[in-house]
């Protein structure tokens, strides 16, 4: 693969493109300072429903590695999107080694947006390549293109189809306007927000009951490694 920077795929009609070269290539996972863990930013949105706090991650959760482009590349993909005021969204496919999730893939599938939705269409085309690639789905990402960081209602119920699948399922929240959160990785809570989300019959926008026990429906992820040696494929299907 050394000097490709681009690849046709004839089965699915795409193009596999690396962001750059200093992560176009798969390393072994580094045990150094070059990885670094994500933090939880003080800031918190107020416009949640749900109170937010930095947890200890727990025992069965296995740590995500994460390229540290990710999000960037993202970012500039949904640019074009994020100026029209629409959502964009993306899956994000990992293998599993050693006890540990590495997100090697970005798919952008072809999408419907408004400012505040983001859906998806021709699904088979994600699950394709899932399967091509023998990738887990760790979770998606989206822009919040003119609103603050935060997990809406239908966010937490799409957030649920995931980490039914996967546990460890990221749901990652882009929100390049918000002056006080730019980004937050989360999940929902387990048991309590897993339990709501799955007896919630609702649809569109609507507010979700409070926990027993006051706990918050979602929170941020901590076992989360940023890891800048991590190789990282963008598949743009639109």
């Amino acid at each position: 693969m050394a000097g490709e920077i681009c690849c046709k795929i004839d089965v699915r009609s795409v193009t596999k493109y690396f962001p750059s070269p200093g992560i176009s290539f798969l390393q072994p996972p580094p045990h150094g300072p070059e990885t670094s863990r994500f933090s939880v930013p003080n800031a918190v949105d107020d416009q949640s429903n749900s109170s937010i706090n930095e947890q200890a991650v727990p025992k069965h959760l296995k740590d995500i590695h994460m390229s540290g482009c990710l999000m960037e590349d993202f970012l500039s993909a949904a640019s074009e999107n994020t100026k029209k005021n629409l959502e964009t969204c993306g899956v994000l496919g990992a293998f599993l080694k050693d006890g540990t999730f590495y997100v090697t893939t970005l798919i952008i599938p072809k999408q419907e947006a408004t400012s505040n939705s983001c859906q998806v269409v021709n699904e088979e085309e994600i699950y394709a390549i899932q399967n091509e690639e023998s990738l887990f789905p760790i979770g998606w990402i989206h822009t919040h293109p003119s609103q603050s960081c935060f997990m809406s209602s239908i966010d937490l119920h799409t957030q649920y189809t995931y980490q039914v699948m996967v546990p460890e399922a990221v749901g990652i929240v882009m929100a390049p306007t918000d002056e006080s959160r730019k980004y937050g990785i989360f999940r929902l809570s387990d048991p309590d927000g897993m339990r709501i989300l799955r007896e919630c019959r609702e649809t569109g926008f609507h507010p979700h009951k409070e926990t027993s026990n006051g706990s918050p429906i979602y929170e941020d992820c901590t076992n989360i490694v940023f890891n800048p040696n991590l190789r990282l494929e963008i598949f743009d299907l639109r």
